[in-house]
């Protein structure tokens, strides 16, 4: 069976991204479940995945080009499973060992360097490892890890086709 073209499997990542942002978006303005920082960046991670996969499917570039949005792709989905990863492996260690709540990120942007907050917030704190929420046994973070994952899928898929 022939792969699905290159502009449809895109055009469909991107249907999966602005799935994934409405999800998030409901689990805060409905459930009032307030992101925390890591949850940020992944939310920005799955924008960046979906918007290079709509410019992918807009474009629809030949093989060159059709790498070049698969590898920009999979540097965002990467970015995701890493902080994916983080906040899985923070909500696994004792309360006690957990790091402490950061300010804002309104204060932080008025008082800190930019290089300070992008370590702050990558280092997660104690209400990153909080599970606010799960579905079939699973946390949300855990979730985002398969969506990353599958995204890496469909980069690999992308990078590895013949046509």
């Amino acid at each position: 069976m022939p792969l699905p073209s290159s502009r449809l499997l895109n055009a469909l990542a991107f249907l999966g991204c602005l799935l994934l942002m409405l999800a998030a978006l409901y689990l805060e303005h409905v459930e009032g479940l307030e992101p925390c920082p890591l949850c940020i960046v992944q939310r920005i991670c799955v924008l960046l995945f979906g918007l290079l996969c709509l410019a992918a499917a807009l474009h629809n570039p030949q093989a060159l080009g059709r790498r070049c949005y698969a590898g920009l792709a999979g540097l965002a989905a990467a970015g995701g499973l890493a902080a994916a990863w983080r906040q899985i492996w923070l909500q696994g260690i004792p309360p006690e060992e957990l790091p402490a709540c950061l300010p804002s990120l309104e204060y932080m942007l008025e008082a800190l360097p930019f290089q300070d907050i992008l370590r702050l917030v990558l280092h997660g704190t104690a209400e990153c490892a909080e599970v606010k929420w799960t579905l079939l046994g699973m946390s949300i973070p855990e979730w985002s890890l398969l969506g990353f994952i599958g995204m890496l899928l469909l980069v690999a898929v992308q990078l590895l086709r013949r046509d």
